[in-house]
């Protein structure tokens, strides 16, 4: 798809509107995102972050643009030292470990790899460059070792986040200090301090302030001034407009032409934060869900809104994915006799008009919500909804067609499933794994919700047929609910019964 005949709008935190997007270079994109404080195992709060961002990158190479996709390791922090203090460990051997089981993650959530993803400890020579250029500007001064940032002398102070200079405070990682010239002031380089990790610098040992590594790192990766930066909401002050100033005050030529920010994920209509202990980590969330769902389920809202976490918004996002597969699995199965006479025909057959209008109306659908922002709020519902319905309408009719007709509905549904199928993979719900694979691994979740095994399920499908044998329906209703309950349905065909997953019939919502 050509680029520059898509117009993809944005909301740019720093205007408070939608704007089209126009890259720096005609047909590439500079990107950067911040990312995870690695000291723990990521929570869904971060995975928001990451499959927000992750969309995006897809969307755009979707369009055709070239993206170079920057995103960071913050793995020198507080938090980091106070939790490897704990441990008895290296802190930088700690967040090595949180790093790369965040990689495990984002694997698992079909998040592609950015093009970079730098870490602060590899790039402390591009941190002290910059910090030397801020004091060399006169926007910083040191203080028996430490370095901090004037914030008076940035004008646009607090123009991203709307915080009026007076009313700002020192910020969520950063003590108040009397020896700043300004309360809101802010580390650029903390001298160090014993049984911490520390670097060399113009102004003794010591380590960088958390702001400055994501201004190092963009400016080395990008440059000074790119196109888009992303992070979550409560980003936006202080870190993304301590970045700004930083940024500003070293590089004569620098800004970001799009800033955007994804909402948080709450839970009892709190943020979900580690800070507040009332996180679920994604590698809790996935035990039990299959990761597929839980992508779902954080697309399931415009990126930009809060998303309220619940195991029946859980089960939601798996029962639709579910029928998702479990249609396109039915249709390769129906197409299977015919593929050979697809492949002779060589394309000579006609899609019927039906099935051209309904792929027309997915792709047009599809299109114009991820345009308009990147809504994927309900996205596969509607268009998508309707292409699912045919395929399940026309597929079992395929043996009483005459042939030409037969020829014209097998290219028709071989057209929609690869329609279907490029929604999917634009969206990051499209794996390497066949349908069977996938459908295989989400009943498997199914049984461990329901803490049920195949051999209980079988039982439970015998002790009912029992039941219907003897005329006892009672009981056999019992037991179909009694699955149902928890997830599972059981639906004959002829004389053989079988289950799939399903909406279990009393979700907790507040679960």
């Amino acid at each position: 798809m050509e680029a520059e005949k898509m117009e993809l709008k944005l909301y740019n935190t720093m205007t408070q509107q939608k704007e089209v997007l126009i890259p720096i270079t005609p047909g590439k994109i500079g990107l950067y995102v911040c990312g995870i404080t690695a000291y723990d195992f990521s929570h869904i709060g971060h995975a928001r972050a990451a499959v927000s961002f992750d969309v995006l990158y897809r969307y755009l190479k979707h369009l055709g643009y070239e993206v170079n996709f920057v995103r960071n390791f913050t793995d020198v922090d507080d938090k980091i030292i106070i939790r490897a203090n704990e441990n008895g460990e290296d802190p930088l051997d700690l967040s090595n470990r949180f790093c790369e089981e965040y990689l495990v993650d984002m694997g698992a959530l079909q998040c592609l790899l950015p093009t970079h993803q730098p870490r602060v400890s590899e790039h402390m020579d591009h941190i002290i460059k910059m910090i030397e250029k801020i004091i060399e500007k006169d926007c910083g001064y040191v203080v028996e070792g430490d370095v901090f940032f004037s914030v008076d002398k940035s004008p646009n102070y607090g123009k991203l986040s709307g915080q009026l200079l007076e009313h700002t405070r020192a910020g969520e990682r950063v003590a108040v200090d009397s020896r700043k010239r300004n309360p809101a002031d802010f580390a650029l380089w903390k001298a160090a301090k014993p049984d911490e990790p520390s670097w060399d610098s113009p102004w003794g040992p010591g380590r960088p302030g958390w702001h400055i590594e994501c201004s190092a790192m963009s400016a080395h990766y990008l440059s000074p001034k790119f196109d888009i930066h992303g992070g979550g909401a409560d980003l936006k002050f202080p870190h993304h407009e301590n970045e700004i100033a930083q940024t500003c005050a070293a590089c004569e030529d620098s800004g970001v032409n799009y800033w955007l920010h994804n909402g948080h994920v709450t839970i009892n209509n709190e943020k979900m934060a580690k800070s507040k202990k009332n996180f679920k980590t994604i590698r809790e969330i996935t035990a039990s869900y299959h990761p597929l769902a839980l992508r779902h389920f954080l697309m399931s809202a415009q990126y930009r809104s809060p998303l309220s976490f619940s195991a029946s918004q859980l089960e939601s996002s798996s029962d639709a994915l579910y029928y998702v597969y479990q249609t396109l699995q039915d249709l390769d199965e129906d197409l299977s006799p015919y593929r050979e006479a697809l492949s002779e025909d060589g394309g000579k057959a006609e899609q019927t008009p039906e099935g051209k209008d309904i792929i027309k109306k997915l792709k047009s659908e599809f299109e114009s919500k991820m345009l308009d922002d990147l809504n994927t709020a309900h996205i596969l519902t509607g268009a998508y909804q309707d292409a699912l319905k045919f395929i399940n309408a026309n597929r079992s009719k395929l043996k009483k067609m005459q042939k030409k007709q037969r020829m014209s509905m097998l290219v028709s549904l071989v057209e929609i499933e690869k329609a279907a199928r490029e929604v999917l993979d634009v969206l990051g719900l499209l794996t390497t794994l066949s349908y069977t694979e996938v459908l295989k691994e989400m009943k498997l979740k199914t049984l461990i919700r329901a803490e049920m095994g195949e051999e209980d399920i079988s039982r439970e499908i015998e002790d009912r047929i029992t039941a219907r044998n003897n005329k006892d329906f009672a009981k056999s209703d019992e037991i179909r609910k009694k699955l149902t309950r928890k997830g599972i349905a059981l639906m004959d065909f002829g004389k053989e019964t079988v289950w799939r997953p399903c909406f279990p019939s009393e979700a907790d919502s507040s679960n």
